[in-house]
């Protein structure tokens, strides 16, 4: 991408129209989790350190709220952002006197499932092939992801019980580590993972850890769109840590929360898993369709199975159904039904992949106009990781002292470890978070 040049702050209104859809929006809702600014941005020259623009700054922040964790992705408006192609599916499903409302089995609606496992493995992929994988429909991504806990501690070894140890990543999403609790694996560990001085992914580490796991251990490992740092491993680094998890007999759990809004290419999105299909390994992948189809309200999740042996499939069909059961009985079929209808039609299928594009080439485009902000206001070290990240997650490198500086000083909510929703900065509030992220790298401690 080429740099932006010139009326910076500007360019993520005028984008399409000031909507990655190109449709209009509704009027900003001050009270969304990426609501703007209330005042309008300070006008004049670049803060720098001395204590005058300092002490003026401070006084125009109290009339500002930027919340920058929402899990949602949002428009330029600051509004959780709708499919425009979503909004016509629904409406043609609601107006279809054919269908008729009905329970769903244990396991889901069978179109939807189908559909999800080619979205992630391909069409042609072996495995779908020769019947080796099985697909669950859940409500939600944490259901995805407590379905396949339970399945792990009831199906890994039928020999004897297993209890762990599943190794996540350090950071991740904090919920993680409940949600394996909660089924019954208490031995939880951690790899490393992000590296917050060099602000980058350390692979030797990495590799260090997971080379000391005992053998069929867990390891739970992001696909793409890596929360909460957005920094993904490259297929370079796939291959080597694939062949590892072979040698060890470790067991992938592998996560794709966003698919698609990483790259904007939902085939290397899914590669890793691909990869690991490809080497003959069982593997569990929890799946979000929330994300990528704007579904927050329907919560569509969806958990992949890939097993060695086709044998092995009705066994442990029938054991997701007894949890299923015990778990939430049946998931919810409207949002299921809109990606099946989407996922099942060629002409839907193109206008859908093309809205995602557009919401991911936003997100670039605001990484790079925020890295070139920071760096026409002299901010130090270098941010050149802002762009080399994907996804809507974005680790900043900001220390606990300097989010806190965001937090209390210029009313700026960002995660604990420095991270941010990317899709939460639009072109009103651009400024004000440049200026508070300049601000906490030159006054704070």
């Amino acid at each position: 991408m080429s740099r932006p040049s010139g009326g910076l702050d500007e360019i993520l209104v005028k984008q399409n129209g000031g909507d990655p859809g190109g449709h209009h929006c509704e009027p900003i809702n001050t009270h969304s989790a990426a609501a703007v600014p209330a005042a309008a941005a300070a006008e004049g020259a670049e803060p720098g350190p001395d204590s005058k623009q300092l002490s003026a700054l401070k006084r125009d922040s109290q009339a500002r709220r930027v919340d920058l964790t929402g899990r949602e992705y949002y428009s330029e408006e600051g509004k959780t952002f709708q499919l425009r192609l979503v909004g016509k599916i629904k409406q043609q499903l609601n107006a279809d006197p054919c269908l008729c409302p009905e329970y769903p089995s244990s396991l889901g609606l069978t179109e939807f499932t189908r559909r999800a496992n080619e979205v992630v493995l391909g069409k042609s992929s072996r495995a779908i092939m020769e019947s080796r994988v099985l697909g669950v429909q859940t409500p939600g991504f944490t259901a995805a992801v407590r379905l396949g806990a339970e399945l792990l501690r009831h199906c890994f070894d039928a020999g004897a019980a297993w209890c762990g140890p599943v190794y996540l990543s350090s950071p991740c999403d904090d919920s993680l580590a409940g949600i394996f609790q909660a089924a019954g694996i208490q031995d939880i560990r951690r790899y490393y993972y992000w590296d917050d001085k060099l602000r980058c992914i350390c692979l030797e580490k990495l590799l260090q850890d997971l080379e000391g796991a005992p053998e069929q251990s867990v390891v739970v490992l992001s696909a793409s769109a890596h929360y909460p740092t957005g920094a993904d491993l490259s297929q370079d680094q796939w291959t080597v840590i694939t062949q590892l998890i072979m040698r060890r007999r470790l067991f992938p759990f592998l996560l794709l929360p966003a698919q698609g809004l990483c790259y904007g290419d939902f085939k290397r999105d899914s590669w890793p898993v691909q990869l690991c299909a490809s080497q003959g390994m069982e593997l569990l992948c929890a799946q979000s369709f929330s994300h990528c189809f704007g579904l927050y309200g329907e919560a569509v999740g969806h958990l992949l199975c890939v097993l060695k042996q086709s044998s092995l499939l009705i066994s442990l069909q029938s054991q997701a159904v007894k949890l299923v059961r015990s778990l939430w009985a049946r998931p919810s079929v409207g949002g299921a039904d809109v990606v099946a209808t989407v996922l099942s039609n060629p002409a839907h299928l193109v206008e859908w992949q093309g809205e995602v594009k557009r919401m991911v080439e936003r997100s670039k485009l605001i990484r790079d106009i925020l890295r070139e902000k920071l760096r026409l206001l002299g901010t130090p070290g270098c941010w050149d990781h802002l762009t080399q990240q994907g996804g809507l997650y974005c680790s900043t490198g900001l220390n606990d002292q300097q989010v806190e500086f965001l937090t209390k000083r210029r009313h700026v909510n960002l995660l604990p470890s420095g991270c941010l929703n990317v899709s939460a900065i639009n072109g009103r509030n651009l400024k004000y978070i440049s200026e508070s992220i300049h601000l906490a790298m030159t006054t704070s401690p």
